[in-house]
């Protein structure tokens, strides 16, 4: 967990500011997730493993896939492709804030305690404004700012039950740097839980790619 806590850590005023994260955790926060994780009852960790109908190891190797897809554009000169690098923002934002909701955030802030670390990541991934740009990302209602220094993004703002016949969508815009943190805790927080529960299962050696 060292190398994602490291990586988060760049994000650290994020995380104190908009997270609210303390300051004892901004060294660890993949590895206090991971800890915390380890108090969960077997019962509990099977809701998350068997959220979806799509098994885990199933779904590791599309974040697999997904890393590597990610680590051969970043590497190489096909980053300087715009075609490219704008098939990759669709992507890595389907993944982050869609493909890991119903089946890992949702169900891990059911399961973990109030207080938690964990907890209160998960219940940032799914309040405003990551819930408002997820909705935009699924409904194709977003697009880049002129000056592609961020994305313009359109939604309802009603966190639960928004009146989307009366109320007309609001226009929000997230640079790019703060996209890229929320992208960074989606992915790092699902890493972690899933690596958990797989190690504690084993239901596959502890995964290198994951780490």
């Amino acid at each position: 967990m060292r190398k994602l806590d490291q990586q988060l850590k760049y994000f650290s005023n994020r995380l104190k500011n908009d997270v609210k994260i303390e300051e004892k955790y901004l060294d660890s926060i993949c590895s206090t997730i991971y800890q915390e994780l380890s108090q969960l009852s077997s019962e509990d960790l099977s809701k998350i493993e068997n959220a979806s109908p799509v098994n885990l190891k199933t779904r590791i190797e599309e974040l697999k896939a997904f890393n590597m897809m990610m680590d051969r554009v970043n590497k190489t000169q096909l980053k300087q492709l715009p075609e490219l690098v704008r098939s990759q923002v669709i992507v890595q934002n389907y993944i982050a804030f869609v493909y890991l909701k119903d089946n890992c955030f949702e169900v891990a802030k059911k399961v973990n305690p109030s207080g938690s670390l964990t907890k209160r990541i998960c219940k940032f991934l799914l309040n405003n404004p990551v819930r408002a740009f997820r909705n935009s990302i699924a409904h194709g209602n977003w697009q880049y700012t002129d000056d592609f220094s961020g994305l313009k993004y359109f939604a309802h703002k009603g966190e639960i039950k928004p009146d989307t016949e009366n109320e007309e969508m609001s226009e929000f815009i997230v640079s790019n740097e703060e996209l890229g943190f929320w992208q960074m805790l989606s992915r790092a927080t699902a890493y972690t839980i899933y690596t958990y529960i797989i190690d504690s299962k084993e239901l596959i050696p502890k995964t290198k790619y994951l780490n």
